[in-house]
């Protein structure tokens, strides 16, 4: 465990340009607005002195976020980013290695074992790829910025209450510039909601242990309306019917493929509302599974 007194020595030994963040007077108003609703909402105090004692607004999240790229990618070119041969390989040799823990899980909710394993894929590359920004201080800074302000206060607030249930620590909590944590990428209001303790410690750590991911994952898929022995859908050719409670999907258009889809499909849209993003972890699943 890292000793607070060194840490506290070495942030007097940061240039004063980087810690003087903390003193702007509408940044320290603000944040004393956050501390009472998050102890409104039963964040401790010690949790709060810790994770907003001294915080400083990122730089870089507010570059990012000013800089979304606006683009149209194909759905043949995102298939190929998302669905690449390497990650199927890469999907195949790891759904062996972790085949009994998923199915621990994934079994009795009648989830395909692939199905979690592509979830995990696309959203983390299995686990490697979780983003580097420290959580809280990054939701602040959007927050607090104005980017979507009130969704990002909640999910700072939500990160806070996380914090003081004891699943994670404050440098430990790591995501991406817009807080989706861990090897779910989940946002923190969908961690309260969805987060799982796999291995029955106590915690919920989707950052570093799989029993918790795999466990996060199938419990978010069941709780949204995952209907076991259905397929998320199929490539069809042009003109196939829907079937009752299904959906056709031509995500290139009319002169693309063409998917009949399932109620389980829409299961997928839940976690992320995007045809291509849902059609990519149902094919990713295909592949393998095959």
């Amino acid at each position: 465990m890292i000793d607070r007194r060194l840490l506290c020595a070495v942030a007097m030994l940061a240039p004063f340009s980087v810690r003087a963040q903390t003193g702007d007077a509408r940044f320290a108003a603000w944040l004393a607005g956050v501390r009472t609703e998050a102890a409104r909402a039963g964040v401790d105090a010690g949790t709060l002195d810790t994770a907003l004692g001294g915080i400083e607004q990122v730089p870089r999240v507010l570059e990012l976020a000013r800089d979304q790229p606006e683009f149209k990618m194909t759905f043949e070119r995102y298939l190929e980013l998302v669905v690449s041969d390497e990650r199927v390989k890469r999907g195949r040799v790891l759904l062996v290695e972790n085949r009994a823990l998923i199915d621990r899980f994934a079994g009795p909710a009648g989830i395909p074992v692939s199905i979690v394993v592509a979830l995990w894929g696309v959203e983390s590359h299995y686990g490697t790829i979780l983003g580097d920004f420290e959580v809280v201080p990054a939701l602040a800074t959007l927050a607090y910025n104005g980017f979507r302000a009130s969704f990002f206060r909640s999910q700072l607030i939500a990160a806070l209450k996380i914090l003081s249930q004891g699943h994670i620590g404050l440098h430990a909590m790591k995501g991406s510039w817009a807080g989706a944590m861990g090897q779910c990428q989940f946002i923190p209001t969908s961690f309260l909601a969805y987060a799982a303790d796999g291995d029955g410690d106590g915690r919920m750590d989707i950052w570093t242990n799989k029993a918790d991911v795999f466990a996060s994952i199938v419990n978010y898929l069941k709780r949204v309306g995952w209907r076991a022995g259905i397929p998320w859908g199929e490539e069809v050719s042009s003109g196939t019917p829907a079937g009752q409670g299904g959906r056709i999907v031509r995500p290139a258009g009319t002169n693309g493929p063409t998917y009949r889809t399932t109620q389980n499909f829409q299961a997928i849209l839940r976690w992320n509302q995007s045809d291509f993003f849902a059609l990519a972890v149902g094919l990713l699943s295909d592949r393998i599974a095959a």
